[in-house]
Parts: structure tokens; sequence; C-alpha cells
């Protein structure tokens, strides 16, 4: 087999692929792409036998077609060396061997044979297909992850759940000390269904998806879904299981409101996070009319640290204690200038969302808070 490429775009789409590649696979062959010729069209395939990804690349000069297994590392070495530059493939179907020609040289090595190689597994019949902007399943997706478990005690908390209805999408991720519902009624899907998509399947769509062009064809039955986008194909295993009922979650009504400039109180929990205790994150939050008075120490060390801001807040004085680090992430991923937090009392959880919410969203976090001993 034989075929030209552009070696820019051959590295763009090895590195697209490796991102699915595990540093640790069970099977060696695991470690490499699979090379695939049909046409004019190379398709190269990684996997970590959850996840399946698939580029393709326009090729020229085409001779034969047929698989081959090469290893991911070395060949994404190779042309990070040589992609400003056309590279001639030359491949023996017999004893697969591989060289790449370059304009001053050339490059030998071996292959392994794609029949180790194992196969994406046929999607179930009782299948649902939906067209989503590229741009509403990286905002959804962008804006829940962070706060998905890394716990895999419970496996379904480590994923982004999605709740689909006929006139709205809701994207949401919990690790039981935050909670995220984002919901985007500026779409359509015309189905009711839902699934978990798991974390490491979520962060390649988020970072592969042009937002600027195009719609993600989504392909889904019981076990598993197919992303389809620009010259790119994921498909993931789901996570097994009923995701928690977040709706009931959400305090409903909570009676006090307080707003504050978002950047004032970011920078002033990450200064005075410095101080709190390395083992709880504690800052305390004490709340009036017209300000918050932060506070943090660390008994082991005898440090402590105070900051204050200025708040419009409307209810009863109150003392909540915060992790700082959930803050800082709740905080970092609430778009706007100002920031509403709804509190009731010191035991219960505050809800923050943006003052003003951006057309066709709706974005609410949860915080549980902490124990305050004065």
């Amino acid at each position: 087999m034989r075929f030209n490429v552009s070696g820019k775009a051959l590295q763009t789409q090895l590195q697209a692929v490796s991102k699915v590649i595990s540093s640790k696979n069970a099977m060696s062959i695991l470690d490499n792409f699979l090379f695939r010729i049909e046409g004019e069209t190379l398709h190269i395939i990684g996997s970590d036998q959850e996840n399946v990804m698939e580029a393709t690349v326009e090729i020229m000069d085409v001779e034969g077609e047929g698989e081959i297994a090469v290893l991911a590392k070395r060949l994404l070495e190779i042309v990070k060396e040589i992609s400003n530059q056309p590279l001639k493939f030359y491949i023996n179907e017999t004893t697969k061997e591989i060289d790449i020609t370059f304009q001053n040289g050339h490059f030998n090595f071996t292959g392994i044979d794609a029949a180790e190689y194992p196969r994406r597994k046929p999607q179930e019949e009782d299948q649902v297909t939906m067209r989503l902007p590229g741009s509403i399943v990286v905002d959804g997706i962008e804006g829940t992850l962070f706060a998905a478990s890394t716990d895999m005690i419970r496996p379904i908390m480590t994923g982004i759940y999605w709740d689909i209805e006929p006139a709205k999408i809701t994207f949401v991720s919990s690790d039981t000390h935050k909670l995220v519902r984002y919901e985007i009624n500026s779409v359509a899907p015309g189905l009711t269904d839902n699934f978990i998509l798991p974390a490491k399947p979520a962060g390649i769509l988020k970072n592969l998806i042009n937002k600027e062009e195009g719609e993600v064809e989504i392909i889904k039955d019981d076990k598993s879904a197919t992303f389809n986008f620009g010259t790119y194909s994921l498909s993931t295993r789901l996570i097994k299981g009923k995701y928690p009922d977040y709706k009931r979650v959400l305090p409903q009504g909570s009676p006090f409101q307080l707003v504050v400039n978002r950047e004032s109180l970011l920078n002033a929990v990450r200064r005075v996070a410095l101080f709190a205790s390395k083992a709880s994150q504690l800052v305390k939050f004490n709340i009036s009319m017209t300000q918050i008075l932060m506070g943090a120490q660390d008994l082991d060390y005898a440090t402590s640290a105070e900051e204050r801001v200025e708040c419009d807040y409307k209810g009863n004085d109150m003392t909540i204690g915060f992790n700082s680090e959930y803050m800082l992430e709740v905080l970092a991923n609430i778009k706007g200038d100002d920031v509403k937090i709804e509190l009731s009392d010191p035991a219960r959880p505050g809800l923050f969302s943006p003052l003003e919410q951006q057309e066709g969203e709706d974005v609410v976090m949860l915080q549980m808070p902490m124990q305050v001993i004065e």
C-alpha cells in the first residue's frame, strides 16, 4: 500500500486520536493506532476498550487498500519532527514494514498485523439519533465536568448526566459536595431520553468540537453512544445505573439572597484560603447587609486571615462555612459579573447562580456547607 499525505494534517488527526489512548493498557495492541486505507481516505483509530476514537484525513496518490497497526508514541514523535512537509508512506502488506519518506530522508520501522486490533461493537437496534449544535454540547460539558466525582466507589457520579426532554436538555454533575444543573432551553431535541457520559470522553469532546461550526450527531442505545462531528467519530460505553434525582436535591424557596461581584469574591476567597487548614479548607463567612467578612485559620501553624467584600444581602445575619476549594471551582465556572447566592440557614446548602442568566440558559450550582465551630 502507498499514499501521500500532508504532514500537518496527519499530525492534527493523530494528536486528536491519541487523546483516547491510555498510558497503561491491558492489551498491548491498544498502544497502537489502527490505520485503515479506503479509497482516498485514511481512517485513524484509537481505543482504550471503553472508548473508540476515529479521525479521517485525505490522502493522495493511493495504491491499494487495507489495514495496519502502528505504535502511537513512535508515530507521534516521528510526525512531530516532519509535520511541515508532505509525507510518502509505503506499507509492505507481507512484512508489515513501514517506510515514511520526507524531503531529505526517510524513516523505516515495522507495524503490527491489524487482525489483532479489537473492533468497535455495533450499536443495538433500539437506538435513537439526535443532532445538537456543537456549541450546546461544548457549553453543557464545560459547565458541568468540573463538578463530576473522581471517586470510583460510586461510578454513576463520575460522569455527566444528560436529561433530555423534547424542548430542552439539562446537563448535571455532582461529587456530593457540589452539584451543577446546566439547563439549555434554546434547543429542542424532540425526544425524551437520558444517559450518563463518562468524564474521559466528555473531556475529549470538549476539546475537539468546534463551537462555531456545524452540528454533532449523537447515536445512542442502552449501552453506548457515538458522537459524530467534523472529521471525527467518538464512541463510548455509557455509565450504567440510575442517576440520583437532582431536582429533589436542589432546595426550593431559599429565603435569603446575597448579590456580590463574582471576581471580587473569587479573589478574596483565593487569598483567605491560603491560611485555611489544609485538611478541611474551611473558610468562614460572616454575612451582614452590606458586607461579607471572610476568615480562615490553621491551628497547626498558628496562622489566620480575614478579608471583607462588599455585597447586597437581604436576610438575617448569618455565619456559614464553605470549603474554599469547592467554592473557587463554583465561582470560576459561573458566567457574568455578579453572582447570586441563595441561603436559608448555616446547615443547608447554598445555591450559586449568575445574577443575569445567559439567553437560553438556566444555571444553578449547589455547594454543601461545613460546620463552623465558634
